[in-house]
């Protein structure tokens, strides 16, 4: 491999070298530069595809962002995060909600006691860190 400094070198070098030697020593140092530019061109390649890479991972961790506590907010967290104010909110007490979350998308479904009941569970939802949108699916039964 190849730095900088050794490829500002390697062309120093040729340009002292060929500028009073034999034919062969002139052959010699330009075909030692072009394998100094290729070598140079190659890393280069090789640290553009590795950058994209990490840049990708890069992507990928941001994704998932942090809560206000730092654990990390995937899915799981947001359907049990929900969960929770659910099990917390007197006004769902009789209900079966369930709750699903695929990329930061909530759907709630089941059933409420009444109107008020669906919108507190979709404030709930909406109001949870993480949450992009809701898909409320949510049936009153018992009004």
């Amino acid at each position: 491999m190849v730095n900088p400094k050794g490829l500002i070198l390697m062309s120093a070098v040729a340009f002292l070298l060929g500028s009073g030697c034999t034919p062969k020593t002139e052959d010699q140092t330009r075909q030692t530069t072009q394998e100094v530019k290729d070598k140079a061109k190659e890393i280069a390649e090789q640290t553009k595809d590795k950058t994209k890479e990490i840049a990708g991972e890069v992507a990928d961790k941001s994704k998932q962002a942090l809560s206000a506590t730092g654990e990390a907010i995937s899915d799981g967290w947001i359907t049990t995060k929900i969960k929770a104010k659910f099990a917390d909110e007197k006004l769902l007490d009789n209900s079966k909600i369930t709750v699903a979350t695929d990329n930061r998308v909530v759907t709630l479904k089941g059933n409420v006691g009444s109107s008020a009941a669906k919108m507190r569970a979709t404030a709930i939802a909406s109001g949870t860190e993480g949450v992009s949108r809701v898909l409320d699916e949510l049936v009153v039964k018992g009004e």
